[in-house]
């Protein structure tokens, strides 16, 4: 760039990128911007240090009012980090999590009802009992059949497939017919052509404990296998370390944790949520810091005790599944580069197209002018240009 007229401030600004640019091409800038491509960071002016500081005081319950008094921060700036930070932990999450390599054998499910600003809404959560690995979640303003069956196929995505797996749920009937759908494969059972059927897994189980109350006092628990048997009930509970009967407990503990963690989950608040987005970003924020920046306790002294070591060896849900072998940092996670998805070339549909003969150009006898039109024409006494 270079001018007389140019403003010195848009040639030094110039200079300044253009210097920034080759640094980033020469290696030299450790934090550029074709590092940051692809994570959070990407396209943020603020200093890194902040955008960390911000959203560990998110994942930890911290509402975004408080954080706008502290920081000086607008408003808008902190949410719109809150979005991205949710939508790179879920990304972060479809990608190391959701990959049909982990042996669940016993899983729970639950749901929250969450009071927002002129709604209700429900949040869908699943987890992996042996290890506390939270599975995934969905946000739906109605408690239906949908809800249960997007929950269910993110457990789908995460489990090998043909496994030996017990799935334990309240006494919502919307849960068994969203499993048997969510963990079923095509079988071919005639030979020749035709369409083959869907067959649910052979070994899974499904239980379902029902809690009465009465007075805000629980006074009964109805425990009952809707499919497969009581031994193999607890042939898999024995494995899973998940208890000695039937339970949804392991699943409400981290309903409470994302209460806890979720500000805008917290009953009785000034700072309830007001859009499903803020809700499910908020959800996708939690629970990836959860599986890989936060210790468990019981997962830590559980590996404490089997190494023969005082105290606690920390532990994430993510390392106790096999996923990670370290305790993720915020930034590790904020800074994870998700690798793209293969290009899948698309389906063409209809009626193919018609092969048309090439077109052959004539070719013009040698010595022979080409034959060029007029570009005037006389049209009624009057000299028009030639239409093409």
């Amino acid at each position: 760039m270079s001018g007389k007229n140019e403003h010195p401030s848009v040639s030094c600004a110039y200079e300044q990128n253009k210097h920034r640019t080759d640094e980033c091409l020469a290696g030299i800038l450790p934090e550029s911007e074709m590092q940051q491509a692809g994570t959070m960071f990407e396209g943020l002016r603020k200093p890194k240090t902040l955008i960390v500081i911000v959203v560990t005081l998110l994942a930890y319950g911290c509402p975004i009012q408080a954080i706008v008094q502290a920081f000086g921060l607008d408003e808008r700036t902190v949410a719109s980090w809150r979005d991205r930070a949710g939508k790179q932990c879920q990304e972060v999450h479809q990608a190391v999590v959701q990959h049909g390599q982990l042996d669940l054998v016993h899983v729970q499910a639950d749901e929250i009802r969450v009071k927002g600003h002129q709604m209700i809404a429900w949040m869908g959560l699943a987890m992996m009992v042996s290890t506390r690995l939270w599975l995934g979640g969905v946000v739906s303003l109605t408690r239906d059949r949908s809800l249960a069956d997007r929950l269910l196929r993110q457990v789908r995505t995460c489990c090998q497939p043909m496994r030996a797996l017990l799935v334990c749920t309240d006494g919502w009937n919307a849960y068994p017919g969203s499993i048997r759908r969510a963990f079923r494969e095509k079988v071919k059972e005639t030979a020749g052509g035709g369409r083959a059927c869907l067959r649910m897994w052979p070994q899974v189980c499904i239980a379902v404990v029902i809690k009465r109350t009465q007075k805000k006092r629980m006074i009964s628990i109805t425990r009952k296998m809707v499919q497969g048997t009581l031994e193999q009930a607890q042939a898999l509970l024995a494995s899973s370390v998940g208890g000695t009967v039937l339970n949804t407990a392991f699943i409400e503990r981290l309903n409470g944790t994302m209460r806890q963690r979720l500000a805008s989950l917290t009953r009785k608040c000034r700072h309830a949520a007001r859009r499903l987005a803020a809700l499910e970003s908020g959800m996708w924020l939690v629970g990836c810091t959860y599986n890989f920046c936060w210790p468990h306790h019981e997962l830590s002294r559980r590996a404490a005790k089997a190494q023969g070591k005082p105290g606690e060896v920390l532990l994430t849900p993510a390392m106790a599944s096999g996923l990670t072998n370290h305790i993720w940092s915020i930034q590790d996670l904020l800074s994870y580069r998700v690798a793209p998805l293969p290009w899948v070339e698309p389906k063409r549909r209809g009626r193919p197209a018609k092969q048309t003969e090439p077109h052959v150009k004539k070719q013009q006898p040698p010595g022979e002018l080409p034959r060029r039109r007029p570009l005037l024409r006389l049209r009624k006494g009057v000299l028009c240009s030639t239409t093409s």
